[in-house]
């Protein structure tokens, strides 16, 4: 049985309606912003706390809208899988003010729904981008 992680993600939107996807140093796949707890954190509050730390978005923990818990693949550790809790960030943003800060080496902003590039995590091209095309995500919704 493969290891598991816990982690937080969240989609983040832009102005355009794309959405936010960084690559960490050392790796080549790209995925949501997020991490793992720190102790005593809730899953929101480890998405707030890593969204602020790796582009520099705030969001209150308490804003987040939960969006689903899935079990994947994990992108860049062989045999572990991520029990990843997803949550989107209100609003939308503005790419010129969001910056790659801590492990993160890299952002991209990809449109929800086109065909996903080969270098997406697999909770992004398995579980997420799925999801957001069956509900017709509209992400102005949350401005």
């Amino acid at each position: 049985m493969p290891d598991r992680i816990v982690v937080s993600a969240v989609c983040v939107y832009s102005l355009d309606g794309l959405l936010l996807t960084v690559r960490k140093r050392g790796t080549d796949r790209f995925m949501h912003p997020g991490g793992k707890p720190e102790p005593g954190e809730s899953p929101a509050e480890t998405a707030s706390r890593e969204l602020l730390e790796e582009v520099g978005i705030q969001v209150a923990a308490e804003a987040l809208m939960p969006l689903g818990v899935w079990i994947a693949r994990a992108a860049n550790e062989a045999a572990t899988d991520i029990e990843a809790t997803v949550f989107t960030a209100p609003g939308a943003h503005d790419p010129r003010e969001v910056h790659p800060a801590a492990e993160i080496a890299e952002l991209r902003w990809i449109d929800p729904e086109a065909e996903p590039a080969a270098d997406l995590a697999p909770l992004l091209t398995d579980h997420v981008l799925p999801l957001l095309a069956r509900q017709g995500h509209d992400p102005s919704a949350g401005r």
